[in-house]
């Protein structure tokens, strides 16, 4: 998943892009509104995070662009206007979120994965996600992989179904603990790695190896 950070402070623009990159996202950096408009509209983001006070164009009439030409894709404000009304404006105009500066990165992790989390299930109108040769029906709890249906336990469908919606991001352990299981993780447990293993086996028999991969002391990432 690919986050596009449109901010001219160099040193926030990186340490945000840092953390996002750190937390398993893919990201481009845009030092100002007219560069960022046009990366925005000619590249597939997932998240746009974009200041208000930018150069060549401001960070609203950025905000205003997207959503009148792209406007599924969320866009979070980061910016140092903090009254009421700076942040009403924000919202009204179309943004998903609007965190003030300065700021805790573990919030504004948590504030892109939960925009991202919703804006994937509204997107599933459908109740069906794709990625590669997989097919995922969520209404009928159903997994395909070229063609072949998977048999998969209702934990394994739950694991496949995460890794989908956040392909080609690295997601630790840790996060597939409290997302799946809903309790707090041990350390301790090979839960997961047991799972994961049964997944990735009944993906290589039916066609599809190669995509579930395991990345050492991080955790693991769905991609081609």
């Amino acid at each position: 998943m690919k986050i596009l950070i449109i901010e001219d402070d160099t040193t926030t623009r990186e340490f945000v892009a840092k953390g996002l990159q750190e937390h398993g996202y893919a990201v481009d950096q845009a030092e100002d509104g007219k560069k960022g408009l046009m990366m925005a509209l000619s590249a597939e983001y997932q998240l746009v995070v974009l200041d208000r006070m930018l150069p060549y164009l401001d960070g609203m009439k950025v905000l205003s662009a997207i959503k009148a030409t792209q406007e599924d894709l969320p866009v979070l404000i980061l910016s140092a206007m903090d009254s009421v009304e700076d942040r009403v404006d924000g919202l009204q105009a179309g943004s998903d979120d609007y965190l003030i500066k300065p700021f805790a990165l573990a919030e504004l992790l948590a504030r892109v994965d939960i925009i991202i989390h919703r804006h994937n299930k509204q997107s599933a109108t459908t109740h069906a996600l794709s990625y590669d040769c997989l097919e995922v029906d969520l209404r009928a709890h159903r997994v395909v992989c070229n063609k072949q249906e998977l048999i998969l336990q209702p934990k394994e469908f739950q694991l496949i179904q995460y890794f989908v919606e956040h392909s080609e991001q690295v997601v630790s352990r840790m996060r597939l603990f409290e997302a799946i299981w809903s309790y707090h993780f041990d350390p301790k447990t090979n839960v997961i790695d047991v799972h994961v293993a049964n997944l990735r086996r009944k993906l290589e028999e039916a066609g599809c190896s190669g995509l579930l991969h395991t990345v050492r002391g991080a955790g693991y990432v769905l991609r081609r």
